[in-house]
């Protein structure tokens, strides 16, 4: 069996087997899940996670940056808290069936109902722990998955779409509406984003690059993810401590969509706030890139037109003077992918006005904006943070996952 074939019979499979999926009970999809946190948290099998995982660190060493070795690591701590992951996600409500009633004065009763959307294919990179947050929201929203990670995390993937299939098997669930496809190659990506029919929608993770090229090439709906462009903007009247905190934190994880890489700094403050901004961002080395006046205060690089739109997806970040909140939308909504962004102030009328302004999936007031995540949200994980405006937006979790059926009751009516 080529390839082409392979990835299509695993496709059809993933078709055939979401059809009972849909129609399976709550308790029989959470019972999978339990079943699966539960082998999660058992010593042998984190062991042999992490010595795939370690595989996979190893194989990376040298060709991928330090934070993205920390995106892809899985140790004992990391893996449990994918098992709580699942829990969370357990204890949320059935995202399906749910629906309202209507009746038309023609007789015509109408119900509007909660469906899977069918099944998803997802593109992703590098995180391992996505494997499981995907199908796991999936599982519980009633979608077949068919997955296809990168080349890094491969040995980590394989052993985690394993588990999953277990799981649904001992459930007495199809096994087969989780697909994982282990070829790592540009081919196996574009041949998945061609089964059309087979596959209902299409979720890349990663990249600006593996996203475009997917949006680009697939004939399948395409929900945009994950490329973060997020700024913070330090208003006139912030605290210094609180706002050079907030920024510090933005920035910790720095291999993450919703770290922040860019601050912009009201004009009447950046003599006096840069320094205590950059004593907070020494503690992870981080490195400024800023415009002339920034450098009148840092020692720094000088910040490019490109830097402004870029996501580093390191430890670096773009700085720029603004002379106001006007300024600081202007410059946000120009620059910024509209995944989040966040404005440090006390004045309530400036946060207000920001939040309406900016045009983004999540915008924060005093607020780091690596709280854009499905848990965070409440949503137990999340398959990606949508910055589409079509039918998702911000963190995908179980309600996004779903689309609506119409059911029409009538007495023998007629138009």
């Amino acid at each position: 069996m080529n390839l082409q074939e392979k990835i299509e019979s695993l496709c059809a499979k993933a078709r055939a087997s979401s059809r009972s999926l849909a129609q399976s009970s709550l308790s029989d999809r959470n019972n999978a899940l339990k079943i699966l946190a539960e082998k999660l948290i058992k010593p042998d099998i984190i062991n042999k996670i992490i010595a795939a995982n370690n595989i996979d660190m190893e194989n990376s060493r040298g060709k991928i940056s330090d934070a993205m070795m920390d995106r892809l690591k899985l140790d004992e701590d990391r893996v449990k808290n994918i098992s709580f992951a699942l829990f969370k996600i357990i204890s949320l409500a059935d995202p399906l069936n749910q629906g309202e009633v209507w009746k038309r004065p023609n007789g015509v009763n109408i119900k509007r109902v909660k469906v899977p959307l069918g099944v998803i294919g997802m593109i992703y990179e590098s995180r391992p722990n996505v494997t499981i947050d995907a199908a796991a929201l999936c599982i519980k929203s009633g979608n077949a998955v068919v997955l296809r990670g990168g080349k890094e995390a491969i040995n980590s993937n394989k052993i985690l779409a394993d588990l999953v299939r277990e799981s649904l098997r001992e459930a007495g669930l199809e096994p087969d509406c989780t697909q994982f496809i282990d070829d790592t190659s540009r081919e196996g990506a574009n041949l998945l984003m061609k089964q059309r029919g087979k596959v209902d929608v299409l979720i890349p993770r990663g990249s600006a690059s593996l996203i475009n090229t997917v949006a680009e090439s697939s004939n399948i709906p395409v929900i945009e993810t994950g490329v973060g462009n997020c700024h913070i903007f330090v208003d006139e009247s912030a605290d210094f401590v609180a706002a050079a905190n907030i920024i510090l934190e933005s920035k910790r994880r720095a291999s993450v969509c919703n770290a922040v890489e860019s601050i912009l700094v009201a004009e009447k403050i950046y003599k006096e706030f840069l320094p205590v901004m950059k004593r907070r961002l020494d503690e992870l080395n981080v490195e400024i890139r800023g415009c002339e006046k920034v450098r009148e205060v840092l020692d720094c690089t000088i910040a490019t037109e490109e830097d402004y739109y870029a996501e580093y997806n390191d430890y670096v970040l773009s700085a720029k003077i603004i002379s106001g909140l006007d300024a600081a939308i202007e410059h946000i909504n120009k620059h910024n992918t509209q995944h989040s962004e966040a404005i440090i102030t006390n004045n309530i009328k400036n946060a207000r006005e920001f939040q309406e302004r900016v045009d983004a999936a999540a915008v924060y007031v005093n607020t780091s904006t690596r709280f854009t995540d499905g848990e965070e949200f409440g949503f137990g994980a999340e398959m990606g943070i949508s910055t589409s405006k079509l039918h998702a937006r911000g963190p995908v979790g179980l309600a996004e996952l779903t689309t609506v059926k119409y059911v029409i009751d009538g007495d023998n009516l007629v138009r």
